[in-house]
């Protein structure tokens, strides 16, 4: 049975939820129980603080785990990173008063910087040969220098807004971080076949995101420079209709290019465009 360590709560359980549970994994979403078995996949969910995690899978706790690619380089645990899952992204960054002036990192020279996240920001500080004063404290950083207790901050930062409500102004992004799974460095022949298996279904999952499966009528006459437009995994699929002068043609869209390749379509006579959401996509 292999144990994947998971946050209990916030953010990144819910997409790690998501995440299991788009790629057939069954399992509880009961938060009064530490430890619960999928019902259909040889796996157990081990709840916990997300700080918690790198620790309990580089000591053998867990197997593999899913955190913020943050704690995980603050904990500086033995683990590996198998994936990054491209959820629950934010980045980590260096914070300062609105009204101050900045020309750059050495403006935190003889400073002190409030943070939870001593670790990341010692090791920035010492590639970048600034000597300042780091003050650790848990919980509502971006109050710090408000109150007197630091000269800027190094924290989680997603929209914005928390800086903004503070009077504070992002000058320096340190880390940019997603969520990411981990597995310990050692892992028997059961154990990692079962976590093939896993990875196997969460790449399928991955693959799908953000694509469309179009299908459209094209003439003929312009198969050619429709083709030319289409950027299919290998080709499109090109199917002959009753008319002789048409045939339908089938292909992978990237939602971010959608719009525009649709409207060179059009253009060419492309007819009947059937686009369709794709829920797994094995390569």
């Amino acid at each position: 049975m292999l144990r994947i360590a998971v946050q209990s709560k916030g953010r990144l359980y819910n997409d790690t939820m998501n995440l299991l549970d788009e790629a057939d994994i069954k399992v509880s979403s009961s938060k009064r129980t530490l430890l619960v078995q999928s019902s259909n996949f040889p796996l157990e969910v081990l709840y916990l603080r997300d700080d918690d995690i790198p620790q309990s899978v580089a000591s053998g706790v867990a197997d593999i785990g899913i955190v913020g690619e943050n704690e995980f380089a603050e904990k500086d645990e033995p683990a590996d990173i198998l994936m990054r899952l491209g959820f629950s992204k934010c980045r980590l960054s260096l914070a300062i008063p609105k009204s101050e002036g900045y020309d750059g990192p050495g403006w935190f020279n003889g400073k002190k910087i409030a943070t939870s996240y001593p670790v990341i920001l010692r090791k920035y500080l010492d590639a970048n040969n600034i000597s300042a004063e780091i003050h650790v404290i848990t919980g509502s950083v971006e109050i710090s220098p408000g109150i007197g207790l630091a000269d800027g901050i190094f924290d989680i930062v997603s929209s914005g807004s928390t800086l903004v409500s503070n009077n504070l102004k992002e000058v320096e992004v340190v880390m940019k971080s997603e969520a990411v799974l981990i597995a310990r460095k050692q892992l028997d022949a059961e154990k990692r076949s079962t976590l093939d298996k896993m990875l196997f279904r969460i790449k399928a999952v991955r693959n799908a995101e953000d694509k469309k499966y179009v299908r459209m009528n094209a003439p003929k006459a312009n198969l050619s420079k429709i083709i030319d437009v289409l950027p299919g995994l290998k080709s499109p699929t090109v199917i002959p209709l009753a008319d002789s002068e048409w045939c339908s043609v089938h292909t992978v869209l990237d939602e971010k290019r959608f719009w525009e390749i649709i409207g060179k379509l059009k253009d060419m006579g492309a007819q009947g465009i059937l686009v369709t959401p794709i829920e797994k996509m094995i390569l």
